[in-house]
């Protein structure tokens, strides 16, 4: 779900390919393309010498995330992972390697997230997103059974065999605290493998991105604010061969009886997040910020960032909502991320509201709202 900055900038395109220059012979051009995939656009932008190349590497690219689309769907009834649900209750299954390394993953995620990571929390997630729809709270009896459907140690996994367990009838699995982060990064892998080796995949305010544009020191990315469609983004900052995703609660709350409630669900309690936030984690790869970007929020900024201080290579932004007003709290590695400006200049046709000056390499590469 991109957020209304994100979904501005991409200017909610259907499928397309534009580059400047594109037939320039050895020079790098600019292609850009947008394809729908797990609900959200996802973005392409990489630099080819030629538009056949350009072309069907991301054609490429887009069928990895369409096909990671297949089997981590919780909303596709056919998908393996909802296929996977039916088995609830019963004998390990054999699953897939894409499957499995993602729950492998999760459970990884779990253990050091003090279990606010649980992919196991898709039975109070349908309960809460039938509360945002009805703006009524879910029915305290029926929230009790399906957190007792939830923990990590009810999902079995056996890697010599590449089985998985389920071992409660009626338990589901929600991946969706690092599907899009995983996507955008195996869609990068892809374009490595086809010779593209500068690129950026955005996806639902996950972004990930490889070497940058041609003489620019990395990929420009505006993060947004605790209130994005009020203000434009205050920080932006240089990115290269790493991920960055973002989760807020701007866009998507419900207000029940005078209490507003975030769509992130903490697994420990069953409950909406009442808090305001918004976390920004910078990591070596999409699934590890994507995950890590709702954990941080859920932990807090004291607890949050202690644990990014423990991970190699992660970095995060904590921006909270306080009775004093917004407070900003920074990882020793955020702050050591290079900041940069955009410039104001026109933006090149075609190319939405990016800060592109004609004739200078490209300025604001993307935007990361909130999801």
């Amino acid at each position: 779900m991109f957020a209304a900055l994100l979904g501005a900038w991409l200017g909610l395109a259907t499928c397309t390919g534009a580059a400047s220059n594109p037939d320039s012979a050895g020079k790098l051009s600019r292609f850009e393309f947008v394809k729908t995939h797990m609900g959200s656009s996802f973005k392409i932008l990489l630099y080819s010498t030629d538009a056949a190349t350009a072309r069907r590497a991301s054609r490429l690219a887009f069928d990895r995330i369409a096909a990671l689309d297949a089997t981590l769907s919780d909303y596709q009834p056919e998908s393996e992972l909802s296929r996977l649900a039916l088995k609830a209750g019963g004998p390990a299954v054999a699953v897939s390697a894409d499957l499995f390394d993602i729950l492998e993953r999760s459970k990884q995620f779990h253990a050091r997230t003090e279990g606010v990571f649980d992919v196991t929390i898709a039975p109070v997630g349908r309960l809460w997103r039938r509360a945002r729809r009805d703006h009524k709270l879910p029915d305290p009896q029926k929230l009790a059974e399906a957190r007792a459907l939830v923990g990590s140690d009810k999902l079995l996994l056996d890697s010599r065999n590449q089985t998985v367990q389920l071992t409660r009838p009626g338990m589901r699995l929600d991946v969706g605290g690092i599907a899009k982060g995983y996507a955008s990064q195996a869609a990068i892998d892809v374009l490595r493998s086809q010779g593209i080796t500068r690129a950026l995949v955005g996806g639902a305010g996950d972004i990930v991105v490889a070497g940058p544009p041609p003489d620019a020191a990395g990929w420009t990315i505006a993060i947004a604010g605790l209130n994005p469609s009020e203000a434009g983004p205050e920080t932006y900052i240089l990115l290269k061969n790493a991920a960055i995703s973002t989760s807020g609660d701007a866009e998507r709350f419900v207000i029940i009886a005078g209490h507003r409630y975030s769509h992130i669900i903490n697994p420990v309690t069953g409950m909406g997040v009442e808090d305001r936030a918004s976390v920004t984690v910078v990591a070596p790869d999409g699934g590890t910020a994507d995950a890590l970007e709702t954990s941080v929020y859920l932990l807090g900024p004291e607890r949050g960032l202690k644990l990014i201080e423990t991970m190699p290579g992660t970095a995060a932004l904590y921006v909270r909502s306080t009775p004093d007003g917004i407070r900003t709290f920074e990882s020793s590695r955020f702050k050591k991320i290079p900041r940069t400006k955009p410039k104001a200049a026109a933006g090149r046709p075609g190319s939405g509201n990016s800060t592109v000056a004609p004739g200078t390499p490209p300025v604001l590469e993307n935007a990361i709202g909130q999801r």
